[in-house]
């Protein structure tokens, strides 16, 4: 197996290391259940916003996971079926993900914001056998998960309660293999069009995700980590489960509403040692009085999801007295370019490439590999086991994301970037039009087919616009039908359409009323036109 080797020089690490990929691999076994001989090892403290914790050890964990497994089964699912989890930060998420991966299944973690609509998608695509919950959610779901094994967090008519199934079932199991290359768990991500994309990882991933953990986060068993990532995004695997917890490392977990005073005291109180928030979140906690010597045991802060900006992470360092390192990763490739504590750290850059990863830039007109600081294609070395599958059912999209340079192959990552002479890589935009606000990635046309469904839009472009706090917003121009007038009335009702058919972030924040959409000579919407438009005046 891939072993740790400590970092105290990136080129020596980077030169060193080697993957070396079990040839199966189950997380639930392999990790929770080897950490659960010691019945004493901390696993996670969870807090809700009434201030109620809760402390798991990694023999809670398995003993819990066990049960869960055992129910599933009972119910029907087997290995290879597809569990949709939409559920908040509570132990349970933990749980249930453990669990469906001891058997064999593949879970489809949720933002729970989704709505229906959204839900309904991800299940007939993905042709999930089960879904499972909280109480409060079940609504959005009775009609569309009507056939499906349903479990839920609390009491709800004509669903399994959670609760009961860990009261009654067995605390012993025997979790499958899964071989490296099996499918492990999907993600949904958007695209610049159509619907989200299914995102498969193999069993190899949640092993190498651990890499990344041991040389970005420098964990170990005595740090308390807090990443406040949605369970919904690949970022909480990175964060919040699979990589601290291959590292024997115990999590903070708060379920509650974002208050910068009270994240604060968190960190204080519990003497988190490793921070992960997405740059959103530190700006607003650098507009607090920061006093470092409050937080003694804090050694390390880190964000990824959207660029932190030069100014927040000299800011953040100088109150803290700690280091603020940036990394960049996507659903499909896990965390690859990053800054790491033992290299200086260049202002602007998303940094080196992980160790075991290549990182290369492309010229934008031929697959060739470009020259130092000359702007061209992010893309990622194959093989590495970091990088997906594939999209779900979709081999033609996956086959158009690689491509053959030199007699290697590629990853195509959709970013764009500029390498510098030292490896140094530093992000210039995407090539696509996705929306990257507070780190949730949202694809245009997902906001553009809602919009399009209100009885006064004729024809809409969604695109970007820049904000001071969460970096990027949506925004919507709009050409109106005949018989309806632009006005403040009409954007407060156009932005309650779009949060009541999709998840409330992806609303347009900002909407203009235009006469005419920019286009192509046949016909194309012109988003980039558009999109240079709202940047033009904030560089």
């Amino acid at each position: 197996m891939t072993k740790r080797i400590a970092m105290s020089d990136y080129e020596q690490a980077a030169g060193d290391f080697r993957w070396e990929i079990p040839k199966s691999f189950n997380f639930g076994a392999d990790v929770v259940d080897a950490l659960a001989r010691d019945p004493d090892h901390l696993a996670m403290i969870c807090l809700d916003a009434e201030g109620r914790e809760r402390r798991f050890t990694f023999r809670d964990v398995s003993e819990q996971s066990n049960r869960l497994a055992n129910a599933l089964n009972r119910l029907g699912v087997r290995k290879g079926d597809r569990v949709l989890v939409a559920l908040p930060r509570i132990p349970e998420w933990q749980l249930t993900m453990v669990a469906c991966l001891k058997c064999g299944a593949i879970p489809i973690p949720c933002v729970e914001m989704l709505t229906e609509r959204d839900l309904a998608y991800r299940i007939e695509h993905a042709d999930a056998r089960a879904v499972i919950t909280t109480a409060e959610n079940t609504a959005k779901l009775d009609r569309v998960a009507d056939c499906l094994v349903r479990i839920a967090v609390g009491a709800a008519p004509g669903w399994e309660d959670l609760d009961a199934l860990l009261e009654t079932e067995s605390a012993d199991y025997t979790p499958v293999r899964l071989g490296a290359d099996e499918p492990a768990i999907l993600y949904y991500t958007s695209g610049s069009s159509g619907h989200p994309k299914g995102v498969t990882h193999a069993a190899r991933a949640l092993y190498a995700w651990r890499v990344s953990a041991w040389h970005w986060l420098d964990l170990t068993e005595q740090d308390l980590m807090w990443c406040t990532a949605d369970t919904g995004w690949s970022k909480a695997g990175t964060s919040i489960l699979f990589g601290p917890w291959s590292c024997g490392t115990p999590v903070l977990f708060y379920n509650g509403p974002f208050d910068p005073q009270h994240r604060l005291k968190l960190l204080r109180d519990y003497g988190v040692t490793v921070f992960c928030a997405a740059a959103t979140e530190l700006r607003r906690l650098l507009n607090e009085d920061l006093d470092r010597s409050q937080y003694p045991r804090l050694r390390l802060t880190v964000s990824a999801g959207e660029s932190v900006n030069p100014a927040v992470v000299n800011s953040w360092q100088q109150a803290m007295g700690t280091p603020l390192l940036d990394g960049y990763g996507q659903t499909e490739t896990l965390m690859t370019v990053l800054n790491f504590k033992v290299m200086p750290v260049k202002p602007g850059s998303m940094g080196r490439a992980l160790p075991g990863t290549h990182a290369a830039v492309l010229l934008d007109d031929q697959d060739a590999l470009a020259p130092a600081d000359t702007p061209g294609r992010l893309v990622i070395g194959l093989p590495n086991p970091q990088i997906m599958l594939g999209y779900w059912n979709d081999p033609e999209r996956t086959a158009a994301s690689r491509v053959q340079v030199d007699g290697m192959e590629y990853f195509v990552t959709g970013d764009r970037a500029v390498m510098d002479a030292d490896g140094y890589l530093f992000y210039q935009g995407r090539d696509d039009d996705l929306i990257n606000a507070s780190g949730y990635r949202i694809g245009p046309l997902e906001v553009e087919n809602v919009l399009m469904e209100h009885p006064a839009v004729q024809e809409c472009a969604v695109v970007p616009s820049p904000d001071a706090e969460r970096g990027e917003v949506v925004k919507a121009f709009v050409v109106l039908r005949a018989g309806y007038k632009a006005g403040d009335a009409l954007v407060s009702e156009l932005q309650q359409h779009a949060k009541s058919l999709t998840a409330p972030y992806k609303y347009p924040r900002k909407i203009a009323f235009i006469d005419e959409l920019p286009k192509t000579p046949t016909g194309k919407i012109r988003r980039k036109v558009l999109r240079e438009q709202e940047f033009a005046g904030a560089n």
